[in-house]
């Protein structure tokens, strides 16, 4: 059964035969950020007359509900499939049984493993949006970034790709050595007081934060895989009076998070687009479905990239950036 999934066509009026049946299948229908990219795909299938049905997971990382929902697809007729992947590897068996039946399958803002496992990838490049909060925190703290104490906020032990990308980034930008990129956990560098994982949600960045303080109350730097984590982390922080003296830094750029920037809880963000990225997705679903043209990549990239941008009200030298204004004005959710 697929607990905690949504159903809904696209339009108000009953579906046509002719009309083209595509499925938008997220990790969640909680998280903001999946909100909006459901609502830039529904608007874009209204628009091009376009069927479109929606499913979701229970929790970030419930793998048996995508499952569940790329067989329904299948069973459906669907045209094509737009995914955020909570098992970024786990789901290649089933993506592939998509593919074979003649189904072309995106995958939104999560690659995944190999990224040719699906016919596109539009997405952000989680790997430079977690650079640029790296920079940025190490830019910020000048020469005591030698001295850090790092808390690593992650995903999900799994580590999909959206998750490693972001993490290693982060890394990479902060001056570590990431060790093997397509993992997190193995670096050797001392300034990291340790990984947990969040579920991507605010309770479980509390309990993460919470679990890494007792491991190092010094912590002063604060890695989050999202917003909603770094919310969490920031309360288990306010909880034993440290909240004005961690940087706490996020990917995500949603209007509550780009808010939390303005107020001082999170010291800067990297500011995705899911809506762009789901509105192409069914632009390239109809074009498949009219003309067999699959989508290509952004030049020099394995996925089509649909940008990012640091926001922060405090700048760092040689990290680019734009302020909470302008991010509230490009902000979602």
């Amino acid at each position: 059964m697929l607990a905690g999934t949504i159903i809904a066509a696209a339009g108000a009026t009953p579906a046509l035969a002719s009309e083209t049946n595509a499925c938008l299948i997220t990790k969640t229908d909680t998280n903001p950020f999946f909100v909006k990219m459901k609502e830039g795909a529904t608007a874009k299938a209204e628009e091009l007359g376009m069927t479109l049905k929606s499913y979701a997971g229970r929790i970030d990382g419930d793998h048996d509900a995508q499952v569940a929902a790329i067989e329904t697809c299948i069973a459906d007729g669907a045209k094509g499939i737009l995914i955020t992947a909570s098992d970024t590897k786990a789901i290649v068996d089933s993506v592939r049984q998509a593919r074979d039946a003649g189904i072309l399958v995106i995958a939104l803002d999560t690659p995944l493993e190999p990224i040719d496992a699906a016919d596109a990838t539009f997405a952000t490049d989680n790997f430079k949006a977690g650079e640029l909060i790296g920079q940025w925190a190490a830019a910020s703290l000048g020469d005591e970034a030698a001295n850090a104490r790092i808390a690593m906020l992650d995903l999900a032990v799994s580590q999909p790709s959206v998750g490693v990308l972001r993490d290693q980034g982060f890394m990479t930008g902060f001056g570590i050595d990431v060790k093997d990129p397509n993992r997190w956990g193995d670096e050797d560098d001392p300034r990291i007081v340790g990984h947990d994982v969040t579920a991507g949600n605010e309770e479980g960045g509390r309990t993460a934060m919470e679990n890494l303080l007792t491991k190092d109350p010094t912590i002063n730097v604060v890695y989050t895989i999202n917003e909603p984590a770094a919310a969490g982390a920031y309360e288990a922080l306010k909880a034993m009076g440290r909240e004005n003296d961690v940087l706490i830094v996020s990917v995500d750029g949603g209007c509550p998070g780009v808010k939390n920037v303005a107020e001082g809880v999170i010291g800067a963000t990297s500011q995705q687009y899911p809506l762009l990225m789901a509105s192409l997705g069914i632009e390239a679903i109809k074009a498949y479905a009219d003309a067999g043209k699959k989508p290509e990549p952004t030049p020099g990239k394995a996925f089509f990239d649909t940008g990012v941008a640091l926001v922060t009200d405090k700048p760092a030298e040689g990290v680019p950036s734009i302020d909470t204004k302008e991010g509230l004005d490009k902000c979602w959710g």
